[in-house]
């Protein structure tokens, strides 16, 4: 998404813009925005979901087969900060829906907040895996159950690989770099990554610089002990080679993962950087395209990105707890990941079910079940949605050479100031 500046001449309009979307955000909570499916059951549950309709539907129509006592009224969400910006405006407003996505990038807020009901005691919590647990725990409570985990590489196109002599994967970032050189020379347009959101590759080249302090390097930025600028200079001056070499637009600063997503089903570009998350949907969109990932390549070794992936929480001011718990008491279920599962081709960590995975995941699966992955949003302590927002914009910047990686870095450390009041 992008966070274009906006001049001051345009700022009152801005804000009254706001407003309207802020009442329309609420009215919108307040009738349910869509029906999932209709009936006439006693109990009421509404659902903001992080998932687009077509992969909700079968689930969410079992659960009302099993469930016809329960009504569902459905809302759907844009990720990533489209759909934390509305979810913030109804939870403070008073109009969230019962059972909403708690992520990384909102989790400190939610919990926080007190936004969300603690699902400690809930039977069925043993069913989620201890690091889906951990993720979304705050002083020895849980508030989301996360299904699965993520993993977020580089996703290449075997036949256009193969074209330019591709036999196995980078070792070192220079040698990520000489691939992407050799495939340009060849006339195929070698990566792409949107601009909405922080970059998998990124992502993946700070946790490299994470392993190297022992998994402390967030906590010891936020405490003082270093700072962005010693810890993502390196990172970000290997990263903006890419457009500084020639090897990615631009213009990609103002594309959506989603519009990656489809330039690669297409067949227009070699490989792009995603997560895990999107197999499903590219399979089948394309289905004759020959997948696979890669970790990303670093000067110390590779690594994934990745996270646990969001979870389903109730909230806490739910007046419909029941059918609340009922929700997502099925989502967590065998059958629930089971039919999301199919939709998603998502690495489950639930215990009572492991799925036959797609062939492509079958390098990221391993190290990521078990939890050996870095997300930024995930391991900043504190402010992760207002920190999130503004590495987005400055990357933005930076893609489109209006910044430098220097630059980027210290004006992450000046925002983190900032929000700590310093």
């Amino acid at each position: 998404m992008l966070h274009p500046k906006k001049s001051l001449q345009r700022r009152g309009a801005s804000l009254a813009l706001a407003a309207v979307g802020t009442l329309l955000a609420a009215a919108a909570a307040l009738t349910g925005c869509s029906n999932a499916s209709g009936g006439s059951g006693g109990q009421t549950v509404s659902f903001y979901s992080w998932d687009n309709e077509a992969s909700m539907k079968p689930v969410l129509d079992e659960f009302k087969k099993e469930n016809p006592g329960i009504d569902l009224k459905v809302s759907y969400g844009t990720p990533v900060q489209g759909y934390i910006s509305t979810l913030q405006t109804r939870l403070n407003s008073g109009t969230a829906a019962d059972v909403f996505i708690i992520t990384a990038e909102n989790k400190t807020d939610i919990m926080n907040g007190g936004f969300a009901k603690d699902l400690s005691g809930e039977p069925w919590i043993g069913n989620i895996a201890d690091a889906a647990k951990v993720t979304y725990t705050k002083d020895g409570k849980v508030y989301g159950a996360a299904t699965d985990s993520w993993g977020g590489g580089i996703l290449y196109n075997n036949d256009l690989l193969a074209k330019v002599g591709f036999n196995a994967p980078p070792a070192t970032w220079n040698d990520f770099l000489a691939l992407c050189r050799k495939l340009k020379d060849a006339g195929i347009t070698p990566f792409y990554e949107g601009g909405d959101g922080i970059p998998v590759s990124l992502a993946a080249l700070v946790g490299l610089q994470n392993q190297a302090s022992g998994g402390t390097m967030d906590a010891d930025i936020w405490a003082g002990k270093t700072s962005f600028a010693k810890i993502w200079t390196g990172p970000l001056q290997d990263w903006d080679k890419l457009f500084a070499q020639g090897l990615e637009p631009s213009s990609v600063a103002a594309l959506t993962g989603d519009q990656v997503t489809t330039e690669f089903e297409k067949g227009s570009v070699a490989m792009i950087g995603t997560g895990s998350w999107a197999l499903g949907g590219i399979q089948k969109a394309a289905p004759n395209l020959h997948l696979a990932f890669m970790p990303v390549p670093g000067a110390s070794g590779t690594s994934w990105a990745g996270a646990v992936s969001p979870g389903y929480a109730i909230n806490a001011k739910t007046e419909h707890g029941a059918a609340a718990e009922k929700l997502v008491e099925f989502l967590q279920s065998k059958a629930g990941v089971e039919l999301h599962q199919k939709q998603s081709a998502a690495i489950t960590t639930t215990k009572d079910y492991t799925p036959q995975l797609d062939p492509a995941l079958s390098s990221m699966v391993p190290a990521v079940r078990a939890g050996q992955f870095y997300l930024p949003q995930v391991a900043w302590p504190t402010n992760s949605a207002a920190m999130n927002t503004e590495t987005v914009s400055l990357l933005q910047q930076l893609i489109q050479g209006q910044s430098t990686p220097e630059k980027v870095a210290a004006a992450l450390d000046a925002k983190l100031s900032s929000l700590k009041g310093q």
